[in-house]
Parts: C-alpha cells; sequence; structure tokens
C-alpha cells in the first residue's frame, strides 16, 4: 500500500493558488485528468448516440465507459447505472416512481440522520399517496444511528427504508448491510444516499445490501453530476414518466433527454484518477480501486484525526464520537465565536471550511445548531498536514483575540 500525497497535489491546477481547502464535503477539486476528460468531447466532433457516424460513435461509447466506470467504483452492473443532473434530482424522479407502487395506509422509514435529498423527496412522495412517514432518530451525543432506530420502526406495511450511508454533517456511518437486510425481511426497499460515502469508502452494492443506492462524482473528483445503481431487473420494474419516442430500455428510461457526454466522459477519469492513488496496486481498475480506497482511507483518517486532537486541545466543541466509525468529517463549534466568523476569518487565511447546516436540515435542527449551524471541514485525497496545521493555528489565533 502506498499513497504520496506530494504527487497526488500536483495534479490539481486549482492548488497552486495556495488555499488549504476543507470543504470537500460540499464539492471537492478537480484534477488534471478529469479536466482534459471533460474538454475532449467538446473539442473533437460529438453527436447524439448512435453507431453509425465516428461521432455518434463516440458519443454512444462514452457513455458505457462511465457506467462501466461507475459500476467499477460502486460494485454494481453497467446496466444498472442511472445518471442525472444531480442526486437530488435523481431521488424526487425515483421518489415519485416508487411511490406509484404504494398504497393509501402503507408507511415508509426515514432517518434524522440524513441531508434532505433523502429525506424531503420522500416525505413529499409519501404526502403525495397517503403513505405514513415514520423517523428513525440518532442518538444527538454520539452522532450515531443505531440499527434498531430503523428496525424498530418496520413493520409488514412498510415499503421502503430511505437512510444514508454517512452523514454528511457528522460523519458517522450506520450499519448499513443491517438495516438493509432488516427491510429486505420485512418487504421493503432500501434506499441509501452515498454521497458524502462514496469519497471515502470502499463501496460494494452487493455487500451493502441496498436496492438503491446515488451518489455524486462532484464529491470525489469528478464534475457535478448524479449517479445511482440498482439492480437492472429491479430497476425493470419500475415505470417512470418519459417522452413516449424515448427508449424504453433500462437504464436509458430514467434518464430524460440527451445526457452531458462531457460530464460522463469527467466522471469516468475521476474514477480512473481514483483508481491510481495507490501506484502499486496493480490489476483491473475495480481491483486497483479497492486497494487504492485502503491507501486513501489511511491517509484521510490519519488527517481526520491530527486535526480533531487538534482541535479538542484547544478546548474547541467537536460533535460526534472520535471513536465511532466515521468519515474524516469534523464538526466543531468556537465557544464564544460564531460560526460564520469563523468560517470568514479562517477564509481570510486561505482556509476554506465553511459553516452552515449543509442541507441537512433534521440532523442540524436535531443539534440544535441555531441558524447559522456549525464549522465543517473535510478531508480529501489532496489534504495534507500543513494545511490541517494551517486551519489549527487559525482557530488558535481566532481564540486569542475573542
Amino acid at each position: 500500500m502506498s499513497y504520496d500525497v506530494a504527487a497526488v497535489r500536483k495534479r490539481f491546477p486549482a492548488l497552486a493558488e495556495g488555499t488549504a481547502y476543507f470543504d470537500g464535503p460540499g464539492g471537492t477539486q478537480v484534477p488534471d485528468a478529469v479536466i482534459e476528460a471533460i474538454t475532449a468531447p467538446l473539442r473533437d466532433g460529438v453527436s447524439n448516440r448512435a453507431t453509425v457516424t465516428a461521432a455518434e460513435r463516440r458519443a454512444e461509447d462514452g457513455v458505457h465507459a462511465a457506467r462501466s466506470a461507475m459500476a467499477d467504483l460502486l460494485g454494481a452492473e453497467p446496466g444498472g447505472v442511472v445518471f442525472g443532473r444531480s442526486m437530488t434530482q435523481l431521488t424526487y424522479d425515483f421518489a415519485r416512481t416508487i411511490a406509484r407502487q404504494w398504497s393509501p395506509g402503507d408507511e415508509i422509514v426515514l432517518s434524522s440522520l440524513d441531508h434532505d435529498a433523502n429525506f424531503r423527496p420522500w416525505v413529499q412522495a409519501a404526502e403525495s399517496a397517503g403513505v405514513w412517514v415514520r423517523v428513525a432518530e440518532f442518538t444527538v451525543s454520539s452522532g450515531v444511528l443505531p440499527t434498531e432506530a430503523i428496525t424498530g420502526l418496520l413493520g409488514p406495511r412498510t415499503r421502503l427504508v430511505a437512510v444514508t450511508g454517512a452523514s454528511n454533517l457528522l460523519g458517522s456511518r450506520p450499519d448499513i448491510p443491517a438495516i438493509t437486510a432488516a427491510a429486505r425481511e420485512s418487504g421493503a426497499l432500501s434506499y441509501v444516499d452515498g454521497v458524502h460515502l462514496t469519497p471515502h469508502a470502499r463501496i460494494d452494492l452487493r455487500a451493502l445490501g441496498a436496492d438503491f443506492y446515488a451518489c455524486s462524482p462532484y464529491k470525489f473528483l469528478g464534475p457535478h453530476l448524479g449517479a445511482l445503481a440498482a439492480d437492472p431487473a429491479l430497476l425493470g420494474t419500475l415505470r417512470p414518466d418519459k417522452l413516449l419516442p424515448a427508449s424504453d430500455a433500462v437504464p436509458e428510461r430514467f434518464e430524460f433527454g440527451t445526457l452531458p457526454y462531457e460530464l460522463l466522459a469527467g466522471t469516468t477519469a475521476a474514477v480512473d484518477f481514483l483508481a491510481g492513488l495507490d501506484s502499486t496496486a496493480a490489476g483491473d481498475r475495480r481491483t486497483r480501486l479497492l486497494a487504492s480506497m485502503i491507501a486513501l482511507g489511511a491517509h484521510e483518517e490519519a488527517l481526520a484525526r491530527r486535526l480533531e486532537d487538534g482541535l479538542r486541545a484547544q478546548g474547541v466543541r467537536c460533535h460526534g464520537d472520535p471513536e465511532r466509525e466515521r468519515t474524516p468529517t469534523v464538526l466543531f463549534e468556537v465557544d464564544g465565536v460564531p460560526a460564520e466568523r469563523v468560517y470568514t476569518e479562517l477564509a481570510g487565511r486561505g482556509v476554506n471550511a465553511p459553516s452552515g447546516s449543509f442541507y441537512a436540515y433534521e440532523p442540524a435542527r436535531r443539534l440544535g445548531l441555531g441558524e447559522q449551524g456549525a464549522v465543517r471541514a473535510g478531508i480529501a485525497p489532496y489534504t495534507d498536514e500543513s494545511d490541517v496545521d494551517r486551519l489549527l493555528d487559525g482557530i488558535a489565533e481566532l481564540r486569542s483575540r475573542r
């Protein structure tokens, strides 16, 4: 296992300006290979998908390449990968489509740990279908969603369980395999928001047991896009609204209008870049991805520990339990200093660590964060020790001037 952060950093043009980016949970910086891949379809001849002309074949091949790349990243089948404008848009589309199978009096189970993109679409679909919504609560002191909080709400009329793979606010990780297994046993589908988990973990759709797994390439070094993976056979049972002449094949029936070929090319390049993070890894792309994510995980975990230990040593309040499995994400508050001021002053030092609730409306409300929320710092593949130390120095200076 090998991880050379200095070599990785050289591949990110945005780092040349000297900023320390801790805003990866909201969207990462992009490596040169992804930038080049995005420009290629805009530079070369491209047409709508078909197989007659060279331009048509480039578009067709690009779509299949992106599906294969995402399948390798997620341990899924290429034919079960759906692309959309964002994870939020995909979840709204699937919520409306899945809800057609519900009847008044049915139930769905959601979690108060989730980003609103995996909460509100289901609430609104349930309201339209006359379905009951049950909400599993996470433990405020630890930031952990106990498995039994979900399983205790399952019943014979539960039709769906929607839960995050990792909290984008706290980084805490529910036991997804246990939750999805319980959902399946009760006869319910499971929909997992993998937006915050995918950049930091080895994902295997089959091992997770999720019926639907949604994520966002721009959170793992790619362009702004959404992707969803599911069993193609399951997708075949769903009938979304679509244009009459549009393909009824899976997964195309869920993709409305012409796909953004340049963003798909960037997505493929992002997955390839992730697969190369461990320079010693060999084998096919899936094998190299698994090795690279182990190396990346060790790098990110060490930096997250350095950051959180450094903050706690200064008396800064860090939310969540540092001993529980989490992504490298630290949510913190500086006593006596509004979160927005912390954000602004760090930005003045070239350290980007934003404040807010980050669309995690339910968990922020349950934590009592208030209108300004808290400061969130996330570790990314290009983060190094000097970035962490700059953030810690900035907090120390801010505290000295309170």
